[in-house]
C-alpha cells in the first residue's frame, strides 16, 4: 500500500490516502469481437494502444472494463460482444490488487454469464463489483450532457452501485419490479373496475428500493458536487461556475404517498408515471444550462471534469485507483486541454492508464520520454 496525494485542481484540498495499488498486468481474449484469440501485456503505467481505425482499439478497452463491471461499457446486449459466428467470448485478466496477482475471468456461452476469481465462480456475479474498478471516457460520452436524463441517471447508478452493495440490490429490485407493475397496468389498465390492490405488492418493494435509492443519489451529489468545479478550471483554465442540480419528483414526498397519488393517472397511460426512474441530473455553466448554451469546448471540459471527479470519488471511497480508459480522447481535445489533462494523468501518483490513438507519434511527443509509458501496436 502507498500514500496518494489527490491534487487534480490549482485549489484542490490536498490530503493523503491509503490505497491499494490495483493494476491490470495482462489480458487474454478469445472471440471477443474482432479478437479470435489474442493476449497482452501492460508493464508500464501508462499504455497507448495504436493502430488503424478497425483494428481493435476500442475492444481491447471495452474488455478491460468488462472484466472489472462483468459488463460492456458499450451495450448490454452479449450476443453482441462476441465474434460473429460463435455463440460466446471468454475473458481472463492478472490483476494485482494491492498484496498478490489474481486471476479474474468472465465467460458469456448460449446465453449464460459466468464469473470466477482465482478459479472460484461467484455465487452470484454482482459479488464481482466493486473489487476492480475503471473510468472510461469514450467519443459517445457526451451523450452524458447532450441526451436525456437516463443517460445521467446511469452515470449515477454506475457510481454508487460499486461502492454501496445495498445500492445494487435496491436498483436491481427497484428495475425489476418496475417492469413488472408496468406489466400489469397494460394488462388491466383498460379494465372498467380494476384490483387495485394487486398493486400493494408491486408499490411496497418500489417504495422501499426507491426511497433508499432517491436517498443515495442525494447525499452523493451533496459530497460530489464541488469536485468537477475545480477540475474544471484546471481543465480549461477558466474561473466559469458550473452546477450539479438533482431532479426528482420524491422532493415532493415519499415513494409511496407518489405511487397512491398517480394510481388513477398510471391506469390511464399504462405505465408508471412517478418514481425515481424519472430523475435527472442537470448541468449548469454559469448559471445557464450547458446543454443549450455550453460550446463545444465547454462540454469536452465539463465531461471530463465529470469523469475525473468520478476517479477521485472512488478512490477515495473504495481505497484503490481505478483504470482510467481513455478511447481516443486527443483527437476531440484541443492543445491546451490536453495538456491539462496530461499534467494530470502524468503524475506518478496517479493509476493505471489505457488510451488509444490512431497516431502514436502524437502521444510520444505528448508524454515526451516518460519511462512511464509503453505501447501495443494492432493491425487489421
Amino acid at each position: 500500500m502507498t500514500a496518494l496525494f489527490i491534487n487534480f485542481g490549482r485549489n484542490y484540498k490536498t490530503f493523503a490516502l491509503r490505497l491499494l495499488l490495483n493494476n491490470l498486468k495482462k489480458i487474454s481474449l478469445y472471440q471477443f469481437r474482432n479478437y479470435n484469440t489474442a493476449s497482452f501485456s501492460f508493464d508500464k503505467r501508462i499504455c497507448c494502444i495504436s493502430g488503424p481505425n478497425g483494428s481493435g482499439k476500442t475492444n481491447l478497452l471495452d474488455a478491460a472494463y468488462y472484466l472489472c463491471y462483468t459488463k460492456s461499457y458499450f451495450t448490454s446486449q452479449q450476443q453482441l460482444i462476441a465474434t460473429s459466428g460463435t455463440d460466446g467470448f471468454r475473458l481472463e485478466g492478472i490483476f494485482y490488487n494491492g498484496e498478490k496477482d489474481e486471476v479474474i475471468s468472465c465467460k458469456w456461452r448460449a446465453g449464460k454469464k459466468e464469473a470466477q476469481a482465482d478459479g472460484v465462480d461467484y455465487v452470484k456475479i454482482n459479488d464481482h463489483i466493486g473489487k476492480y474498478s475503471a473510468v472510461m471516457i469514450a467519443p459517445d460520452d457526451i451523450e452524458l450532457i447532450n441526451g436525456a436524463g437516463e443517460q445521467r441517471r446511469k452515470w449515477v447508478d454506475s457510481i454508487l452501485s460499486q461502492v454501496d452493495r445495498a445500492y445494487l440490490e435496491n436498483l436491481l429490485l427497484y428495475q425489476n419490479v418496475l417492469l413488472q407493475r408496468n406489466a400489469w397496468l397494460k394488462l388491466r389498465g383498460n379494465d372498467a373496475n380494476p384490483a387495485i390492490n394487486e398493486l400493494e405488492y408491486y408499490d411496497f418493494q418500489m417504495a422501499k428500493a426507491g426511497d433508499y435509492i432517491f436517498n443515495a443519489r442525494k447525499t452523493f451529489l451533496a459530497g460530489f458536487i464541488g469536485e468537477p468545479g475545480l477540475i474544471y478550471s484546471r481543465l480549461a483554465g477558466s474561473r466559469e461556475q458550473i452546477d450539479i442540480s438533482y431532479q426528482s419528483q420524491l422532493f415532493q414526498g415519499g415513494m409511496a404517498e407518489l405511487l397512491r397519488q398517480s394510481i388513477q393517472a398510471d391506469l390511464r397511460y399504462q405505465r408508471t408515471l412517478k418514481g425515481i426512474h424519472r430523475d435527472d441530473f442537470d448541468f449548469h455553466l454559469t448559471g445557464l444550462p450547458l446543454k443549450l448554451h455550453g460550446s463545444q469546448g465547454q462540454k469536452k471540459s465539463f465531461l471530463f471534469s465529470l469523469k475525473l471527479a468520478q476517479y477521485k470519488y472512488i478512490t477515495t471511497v473504495q481505497h484503490h485507483k481505478p483504470i482510467l480508459l481513455l478511447d481516443d480522447v486527443f483527437e476531440k481535445l484541443d492543445q491546451n486541454r490536453m495538456e491539462a489533462l496530461l499534467e494530470i494523468i502524468c503524475h506518478k501518483d496517479f493509476g493505471q492508464v489505457l488510451l488509444t490513438d490512431t497516431h502514436p507519434e502524437r502521444v510520444i511527443a505528448a508524454f515526451g520520454n516518460s519511462t512511464d509509458l509503453s505501447f501495443i501496436h494492432l493491425k487489421h
